[in-house]
């Protein structure tokens, strides 16, 4: 029998659902969950709007030589297929039903469940950040989606997914560093320490080439962007433009916050000595200011 659940928010419930499809090979699983019923390979089909594009093919060899051993523990989440008759969509556990057809199963055991394609999206998002092989900047987006999709706060996620605030925090400010050194994220150039302390250069990429290059740790790319990178590149020579005095560092983790909430770049400007100040929010597009007018009005 297919179980209905009531639409309801990140937190407890999800996070049940979640423990409930351990999807790393070799987790200790005590008491498997009872699959609904098996059904045929054949009937599964992924889904199309799974964030996660990419599959290790080695994690995928392993994860399918386990199978052959012991079979599928964990049954996988389907829902009755949109698109398909009587086909079934995979909710939680693409990686198995992929490394179940390496191992030439026929059947796969699944829990049936009825979710909307809002509800699968959020399972996703939240399986794959649960994984312990995504790089920074999936890692990061997967935040950001769950914040900008769902309106989920950073507390809320922290609570649900285990982490801690400042965790989630950090996270999503690498996303706004230039695209070229979030791909130096993404194949491990650059690790998100190293990363973190770009976020706050005049020019994280001429940066994040010269720790590349050079091999720097982290405490030395931090040592690196507080000089603001001064003599480095110009052998010796004052830098073209006069040092910026900057802002503090709870000052750029305040804005760092309010942009990764709002999903546009945030700046404040506080007095010195005073209690006062501004506070800048830029938008690129019309859409982004009637979201921003809604988020205030509502």
């Amino acid at each position: 029998m297919v179980e209905k659940r009531n639409k309801r928010g990140l937190g407890r419930g999800l996070s049940a659902l979640m423990s409930d499809v351990a999807d790393n090979p070799g987790t200790p699983i005590e008491v498997p969950k009872q699959p609904d019923r098996t059904l045929p390979i054949e009937a599964i089909e992924p889904n199309p709007d799974q964030p996660r594009r990419s599959f290790d093919s080695n994690a995928l060899e392993d994860l399918a030589a386990s199978i052959r051993e012991k079979g599928v523990i964990q049954p996988l989440i389907v829902r009755p297929s949109p698109r398909t008759e009587n086909g079934f969509e995979i909710v939680a556990g693409e990686r198995r039903w992929r490394a179940a057809q390496m191992a030439q199963l026929h059947e796969l055991p699944v829990l049936i469940r009825e979710f909307d394609d809002t509800e699968v999206l959020e399972i996703a998002i939240i399986e794959n950040i649960q994984r312990a092989d995504l790089n920074p900047v999936e890692e990061a987006a997967g935040y950001a989606q769950l914040m900008e999709k769902f309106g989920h706060t950073q507390e809320k996620l922290a609570t649900a997914l285990g982490k801690s605030r400042s965790h989630i925090a950090n996270a999503v400010r690498l996303l706004g560093l230039p695209n070229d050194v979030q791909t130096f994220l993404k194949d491990g150039s650059l690790s998100a320490g190293h990363a973190r302390a770009l976020i706050t250069a005049d020019d994280p990429l001429a940066l994040a080439r010269k720790v590349i290059k050079s091999g720097l740790s982290v405490r030395e790319t931090e040592k690196l962007v507080k000089s603001d990178g001064e003599n480095i590149f110009n052998g010796g020579s004052k830098p073209d433009k006069p040092k910026s005095t900057g802002k503090d560092a709870d000052t750029k983790a305040l804005e760092g916050d309010l942009s990764a909430n709002l999903g546009m770049p945030v700046a404040l400007n506080h007095k010195s000595g005073k209690e006062s100040g501004s506070i800048t929010i830029s938008y690129e597009t019309l859409d982004q200011l009637d979201e921003l007018c809604r988020r205030l009005s509502s």
